[in-house]
């Protein structure tokens, strides 16, 4: 029984790679088109804040609409009050959000700074009590996430304007190049195979 579960697993993971070789293109395409508008982004960290935070406006009052829903159709429920107060939750978040979205960015790299904070100290105390395998690399993360936390908050409630759109743009460029890599790789690897 292994053995067929086994073999049914490499079946399904050659048809994976073969579809993925079919398809590198795409996914080199879309590896530079994520480059470029992280790129983008990152060049116009505010506007890309703001487009950010009108989103996520969006996104809340689309949870909204979507809670209250779900409240109203099952209303004979125990917890149609805590739908329905959480609908509302989501609505007025997310008009507020959409009414004040420089005030929302504030709001939001605030606590995007004390998470970093609490998450960079708490890296570096569980690196240095601990001492598993390859601690000093969590110790270093840690130390980057603190000072990243402390430079956030330092230029606080300045940073509201563009450290939203400056993470945004910098994880766009760092997926894209990981699409990209995965593409040439791929493209690689099916010119290796193809030359046998």
């Amino acid at each position: 029984m292994t053995n067929v579960a086994h073999n049914r697993m490499a079946d399904m993971l050659m048809q994976e790679a073969s579809s993925v070789r079919k398809n590198w293109g795409w996914f080199l395409a879309l590896g530079i088109v994520q480059i470029v508008v992280g790129t983008l982004a990152v060049s116009f960290a505010f506007t890309a804040t703001l487009a950010s935070v009108v989103t996520l406006g969006v996104l809340l009052l689309s949870a909204a609409g979507a809670q209250i829903v779900a409240a109203v159709l099952a209303r004979d429920w125990g917890g149609f009050f805590l739908f329905l107060l959480l609908g509302i939750l989501y609505t007025v978040v997310g008009f507020l959000t959409l009414q004040h979205p420089l005030l929302a960015a504030d709001g939001l790299t605030l606590l995007l700074a004390a998470a970093y904070l609490v998450g960079g100290m708490f890296r570096i105390i569980v690196a240095l009590v601990e001492r598993f395998p390859s601690w000093g690399w969590v110790l270093l993360s840690g130390i980057v996430t603190l000072l990243l936390g402390i430079a956030i908050w330092a230029q606080w409630p300045y940073s509201g304007l563009w450290v939203l759109g400056l993470f945004v743009g910098i994880d766009l460029i760092v997926n894209g190049a990981t699409w990209a890599a995965l593409a040439v790789g791929v493209r690689n690897e099916l010119a290796r195979l193809t030359s046998f």
